[in-house]
């Protein structure tokens, strides 16, 4: 009887945790609608803004003599980068599948990769698990904020990246790039890196968008480098919206497998119960039948 008490135990812990993993789903679900809507609206913003700075160094390379001179714009090869941001997002929580651990250790290979260039690399973390498992791991980190990723801000995001920004402007860096797991629809996540200082200025093309502004192209090219700034930080922004949805993407999916692992294995364990019932009460009809034989 003690080998039914601990099925019926099992069977009872495994459908709370079926609950629990139901509920979570369907709390992933909710969240995820919300996400998707934030940012589907950043992505539209995301895709002017990026016609904007594509028209104006358009017209600034075609007609300024000596093409662009700023900063932010150059065609680096890849003896000429010495220093790196590597700027990597991760969720604050766990349950997600491998959400994590694609983008863990995508930065790890990157990070790998870029030290074997002989590049000095500077690690900025946003997310409580890729930070966890850089440290436990003994790799510094520049950065390490946590609660970004899980509840995304245009002027946190703004402040993050704001000193990438400066640096790589002053010369104290000289790439940065960016890594995260974006959300591309409801059962896909999609892993992206991407070199969002300097921009390449070899894939500047002519684009099709029509500005209302026509400008003069001045020598500090004050407004190019406005718009930079723009662009880099609403790069960040939308990443950090984007990776939101994808981890609610993932959490859905993981309870969803859970929820139906524990669906099967309580179907198992009431089978196991059953078997061991009929075993137990076989046991005890042949105990009686053989007291009552011997008492013959």
């Amino acid at each position: 009887m003690a080998n039914l008490k601990d099925i019926q135990r099992r069977i009872k812990s495994v459908s709370n945790t079926q609950k629990t993993t139901r509920a979570m789903k369907l709390v992933s679900t909710a969240k995820l609608k919300r996400a998707e809507e934030i940012a589907k609206k950043s992505r539209e913003y995301s895709v002017k803004i990026n016609q904007v700075l594509s028209s104006i160094a358009y017209q600034i390379q075609q007609h300024k003599v000596g093409g662009i001179s700023s900063r932010y714009f150059a065609n680096l090869k890849k003896e000429d980068i010495k220093k790196c941001d590597l700027i990597f997002v991760t969720a604050d929580k766990g349950l997600c599948g491998g959400f994590n651990y694609q983008t863990i250790k995508a930065t790890k290979n990157k990070l790998d990769s870029l030290k074997n260039d002989k590049v000095k690399v500077r690690l900025r973390s946003i997310g409580k698990k890729g930070s966890e498992f850089f440290k436990f791991k003994g790799i510094e980190l520049l950065d390490d904020v946590r609660g970004l990723s899980s509840s995304p801000s245009y002027e946190d995001a703004r402040t993050f990246i704001g000193k990438s920004i400066e640096d790589f402007q002053n010369g104290d860096t000289d790439q940065v790039t960016l890594i995260y797991n974006g959300y591309l629809n409801m059962i896909t996540q999609e892993l992206k890196e991407i070199n969002i200082l300097p921009i390449d200025v070899s894939k500047i093309e002519k684009t099709e968008y029509s500005s209302m502004i026509d400008f003069e192209p001045n020598d500090d090219e004050s407004i190019l480098e406005s718009l930079v700034r723009k662009y880099v930080e609403y790069n960040l922004y939308y990443a950090l919206v984007d990776s939101l949805a994808a981890e609610h993407s993932a959490r859905m999916q993981a309870m969803d497998s859970a929820t139906n692992n524990a669906k099967d294995m309580v179907k198992d364990l009431k089978l196991e119960y059953n078997k061991a019932r009929q075993e137990s009460i076989t046991t005890e009809l042949i105990e009686i039948i053989s007291g009552v034989e011997a008492m013959k």
